[in-house]
């Protein structure tokens, strides 16, 4: 499954489950690597790799799952993300 292709409403739907399972997920040093590859595959170029080293970072620091950061991405992508300039010839 390419995680980059995806329409923003799936990039939604599945940032809110990625969220609820490293809330609810007990074992962060399995879940804390797994978050950091799909959040780097979900979202390309150096703002995936930032946003999974990000991920990683908050998942395995306890106290600190509760932080929606799967969702902060999607938010930081699609609701401030500056439009592109389109320059006509």
């Amino acid at each position: 499954m390419n995680l980059e292709n995806l329409s923003k409403n799936k990039k939604l739907a599945l940032s809110i489950a990625f969220d609820a399972i490293g809330i609810l997920t007990i074992f962060d040093i399995i879940w804390a690597p797994a978050s950091g590859y799909l959040m780097s595959k979900m979202y390309k170029g150096t703002r995936g790799k930032v946003a999974g080293v990000v991920s990683f970072i908050e998942e395995i620091i306890p106290g600190l799952d509760i932080i929606p950061t799967f969702t902060i991405m999607w938010v930081l992508t699609y609701v401030f993300q500056k439009a592109e300039e389109t320059i006509e010839v």
